[in-house]
C-alpha cells in the first residue's frame, strides 16, 4: 500500500486529469463545490483533503466511471493515515519526510551526488561517522538516525525493488568519512551493490571534461507509478542545509532529466566505474599490515 503522502498526491493527480478529460477548468470545479478556486488548486496538488460528499459531487459532474470513482474513494479514505513518524523515524526533519514517502513508493530513483555517498547506499559505520561529525549532531539521536536510514535502504532489497541509478563524483569515493577502515568497508559495499540487477552505478572521474561542473548540483529524480489512468508522478528533490524543494512542474522535471542524461553520458561506464571503486578501495584504503 502506498504511503499517505503518495496516496494524497495520486488523488490530486487523478482528479486533475478527470477534470481535464471532462473539458472543465479549475473555476468550473470551484463552482460545482461552491468554493474558491484556490481550494481546487490545493486539492489537485495534493496539499489538502476532500470529503466523500465533495469528491462524489465532482466525479459525478466529471462523468467519471464507477470503477474510477471506487478507486478515488479508496484513495481519499486512507489519505490521512498517521503513525508513520513515531519512534526512531521521528529523527527525520519534517521537510525530509515527504521525500521518504516518495522514495518508499518510487519505481525509479535517479540520484546525482558530488561529495557524500547517497544516504540509501551508506553503511552503518559510514552513517555513524557522518552523524557524529555533523554540526547538528545529538549523541542521544545517533542510534535512531542510523536505524532510520538503514530502514530506508531496505527498499533496494525488497521483493519488488525500484530501479536505482546513481551518478557519483569521484569525490564521493575519496572524501574520507570516518577512519580508513570505514571507507574501505563503504567502498566494498558500494561495489557489491553495483552488481545488483536493479542498481546502476556510474562515476564521473576528476579528469572528466564534459559537464564536470554540473556534478556539483546534487539532486534526485523520483518516479511514482500511478495505478490509475493518469501518467506516473515525477518529482525532483533538491536539498539544502535546513530545507528542501520538491519540484514537479513538467518544464522543471524535463530540465533536470536533461541534466541527468548529460551527466550520465559524461560519466564512466558501469564496468569502468566498478574498476575505479575497487582501485580507490585497494590503493587509498588498504588494510593496515
Amino acid at each position: 500500500m502506498a504511503t499517505p503522502t503518495v496516496r494524497r498526491l495520486q488523488l490530486g493527480n487523478e482528479l486533475r486529469h478527470a477534470r481535464q478529460a471532462a473539458g472543465l477548468e479549475q473555476a468550473d470545479a470551484a463552482r460545482i463545490l461552491d468554493c474558491a478556486t484556490t481550494k481546487i488548486s490545493r486539492l489537485e496538488l495534493g496539499q489538502s483533503g476532500i470529503t466523500k460528499g465533495d469528491l462524489l459531487l465532482l466525479l459525478d459532474e466529471y462523468g467519471d466511471t464507477q470503477e474510477h470513482k471506487d478507486w478515488l474513494l479508496e484513495l481519499a479514505r486512507t489519505r490521512s493515515a498517521r503513525g508513520r513518524w513515531g519512534g526512531y523515524r521521528s529523527v527525520f526533519p519534517e521537510w525530509f519526510r515527504q521525500y521518504v514517502d516518495l522514495e518508499t513508493d518510487a519505481s525509479d530513483i535517479r540520484q546525482v551526488r558530488g561529495e557524500i555517498m547517497p544516504g540509501i547506499l551508506q553503511t552503518e559505520a559510514y552513517i555513524r561517522a557522518l552523524e557524529t561529525s555533523s554540526p547538528r549532531a545529538d549523541d542521544s539521536n545517533v542510534d535512531a538516525a542510523v536505524s532510520a536510514r538503514l530502514e530506508r535502504q531496505s527498499i533496494l532489497t525488497r521483493s519488488t525493488p525500484p530501479s536505482a541509478s546513481f551518478v557519483l563524483s569521484e569525490s564521493c569515493l575519496r572524501r574520507q568519512i570516518g577512519s580508513p577502515g570505514v571507507m574501505r568497508q563503504q567502498l566494498d559495499y558500494l561495489y557489491d551493490l553495483a552488481l545488483e540487477d536493479n542498481i546502476h552505478m556510474q562515476v564521473i572521474p576528476f579528469d572528466a571534461q564534459t559537464y564536470a561542473g554540473a556534478i556539483s548540483y546534487d539532486f534526485t529524480i523520483l518516479t511514482i507509478p500511478s495505478p490509475g489512468n493518469t501518467p506516473d508522478l515525477d518529482f525532483v528533490y533538491v536539498e539544502s542545509f535546513d530545507d528542501a524543494r520538491y519540484l514537479d512542474s513538467k518544464e522543471v522535471v524535463s530540465a533536470y532529466v536533461s541534466l541527468w542524461n548529460r551527466l550520465q553520458a559524461a560519466a564512466m561506464g558501469p564496468r569502468e566505474s566498478l574498476e575505479l571503486i575497487r582501485s580507490v578501495a585497494e590503493q587509498s584504503y588498504a588494510p593496515e599490515t
